[in-house]
């Protein structure tokens, strides 16, 4: 158990920074948050529980796949919000966009895997 309160210690620790860095420094803070930082914590946790590096290695090139889908909230927030709509509304439609864009990124991946 105690392992498990260091990972979210750690995790929870870097996602505080992150948020209070873009308060002070907001190119700094969108570096930071820019980190596939969640990805690369799971990959080290996976690590240290033991997982085999072909585990990792499909769960990296998985991170990838959907990444592209996740860009959905990053394009449409930005512009939603410029053009007046408020932060909740924007925030909502780009999760809604991103939800839509995961499904079919994995129904895309499973058709490849089928090849």
């Amino acid at each position: 158990m105690s392992q498990f309160l260091l990972k979210v210690l750690v995790s929870a620790l870097v996602v505080a920074g992150a948020s209070e860095l873009a308060r002070r420094y907001s190119v700094i803070g969108a570096l930071l948050a820019s980190l596939p930082l969640t990805s690369i914590l799971a990959m080290i946790w996976l690590w240290r529980d033991g997982e085999p590096a072909a585990k990792i290695a499909d769960f990296s090139a998985t991170i990838f796949w959907l990444v592209l889908p996740s860009l959905l909230l990053f394009i449409s927030m930005p512009l939603m919000l410029r053009a007046g709509f408020g932060f909740w509304p924007s925030l909502g439609a780009g999760c809604a966009l991103t939800v839509f864009g995961y499904a079919i990124g994995l129904y895309a991946l499973r058709l490849w895997a089928q090849g």
